[in-house]
């Protein structure tokens, strides 16, 4: 059995909430996308953690945990990552890193650092993580691969080409001294054997597991809204964040899927550029009460720690994230937030060059788009950590039902708080 977490929206949704609560009945959890540039907070029996790259499944010793081959993977953080799990009482995770994953070289994070500084206020709002030169560079089959670590006259050669490749370009674009082939290649040899004990075959372990009847979930990072193709683009990450990807970035057969759990907030938030479109946004005294509210502590960045956008709920791009991401059902993340709220407006319509419409338009359109809202009653409570979804307040149920009708897709996680257990089950009204 495939179960996918993914996001719904533009990331930030509680993804690794919901893969450390559904890790508990899981066998394996892959990362098949993404890397460091993204965190998954998680609050559990172990204390509060905010992962970068280790799967979520990482506090369930019985869990595999799998980094796929679809990863950006940077071995310094990873280690960094699991030896910093281990110090705050974690038993170490079972872990396996593909040996086809490509690595985030630290020429990656140089190059996407000088481009932000040369784009200045055209910036994509990267978080310099090297994420889209990596990227770059693996669709142009110039990228290493963890299996070329093991082979030394290959991994120097393909080195020394993206190296003399590297400089030239950090010459004459950025006015920037070049990198050394030969302390990265001594650096490189250091790593690998680090990362030895980790490394296998990820696409023969998921054949196996799923000829076992493994229960396997994949874990996606960041949301609908920032895929390459059907996202926001250019305001888009490098990656794919769809279900979809998990085809090519888990090596999951697309016949093995039976559930795909999109993950949305109860209002929406977003980390990124402040000239990305965010329809649904809220400004001045209200949008900073509801970023000081929202999350764990606050709504700011597991990896930059940059405030968060915040809005109301937006049905019109939640329903197209779940329609892009194909999923079967949604998990619901802080209800609780909400509670301190009169009135609580949803985004039901935007208002494009005179027109409204509900569906989600192409970047160009979704530019001048204005949000059209539909006003609820708040329920003026604290549901904080309450288990039994019947035992919310009538106007809260009555909101998640009103989010369910517009969204069309079954609701039936709702989670009332950031620890793993905080969370309710409903029973879909469609």
């Amino acid at each position: 059995m495939v179960k996918a977490i993914v996001g719904a929206n533009w990331g930030d949704e509680g993804k690794g909430k919901i893969t450390d609560l559904l890790a508990e009945q899981s066998d394996v959890v892959i990362r098949f996308q993404g890397g460091a540039n993204a965190g998954h907070t998680i609050i559990n029996e172990y204390g509060r953690f905010a992962l970068h790259i280790l799967p979520s499944g990482s506090f369930s010793s019985h869990v595999t945990n799998v980094i796929g081959n679809g990863v950006a993977l940077d071995v310094k953080k990873l280690l960094r990552e699991l030896q910093s799990v281990m110090e705050q009482g974690v038993p170490a995770p079972r872990l396996i890193v593909s040996d086809r994953a490509q690595l985030l070289m630290p020429y990656h994070i140089l190059q996407d650092t000088y481009e932000e500084e040369l784009l200045a206020g055209r910036a994509f709002g990267s978080t310099k993580s090297g994420i889209a030169p990596f990227y770059s560079d693996k669709y142009a089959k110039t990228g290493i691969q963890v299996c070329d670590l093991y082979e030394e006259e290959r991994l120097r050669e393909r080195l020394n080409a993206a190296v003399e490749r590297k400089n030239q370009l950090f010459a004459s674009r950025y006015g920037k001294p070049g990198v050394d082939a030969e302390a990265l290649f001594q650096d490189l040899m250091e790593q690998r054997e680090l990362l030895r004990p980790y490394v296998g075959d990820v696409a023969e372990f998921v054949r196996q597991a799923l000829k076992e009847g493994k229960t396997i979930l994949l874990e996606g990072q960041l949301g609908s809204m920032k895929d390459p193709d059907l996202g926001i683009c250019p305001m888009t990450t490098s990656s794919h964040t769809l279900a979809g990807f998990g085809t090519v970035g888990a090596c999951i057969p697309p016949t093995a899927y039976e559930d795909v759990i999109a993950v949305t907030k109860a209002y929406s938030s977003c980390v990124g550029s402040a000239t990305e479109p965010f329809v649904c946004e809220l400004t001045g005294e209200a949008g900073d009460e509801l970023r000081r509210r929202g999350g764990d502590k606050g709504e700011f960045g597991a990896t930059t720690g940059r405030p968060r956008r915040v809005g109301w709920f937006d049905a019109v791009a939640t329903r197209y994230g779940c329609m892009v991401q194909g999923a079967t059902q949604v998990a619901l993340t802080c209800l609780d937030v909400l509670g301190y709220l009169d009135e609580i407006k949803v985004v039901t319509g935007y208002e494009i060059d005179g027109e409204v419409t509900d569906r989600f338009p192409t970047p160009g359109r979704l530019e001048r788009a204005r949000p059209v809202f539909t006003t609820l009653p708040g329920w003026k409570s604290d549901i904080r950590g309450v288990t039994d979804y019947n035992a919310l307040p009538a106007q809260a149920r009555a909101y998640v039902d009103f989010l369910e009708e517009r969204i069309e897709t079954p609701i039936t996680f709702v989670s009332t708080g950031p620890k793993r257990h905080e969370m309710t089950f409903r029973t879909s009204k469609l």
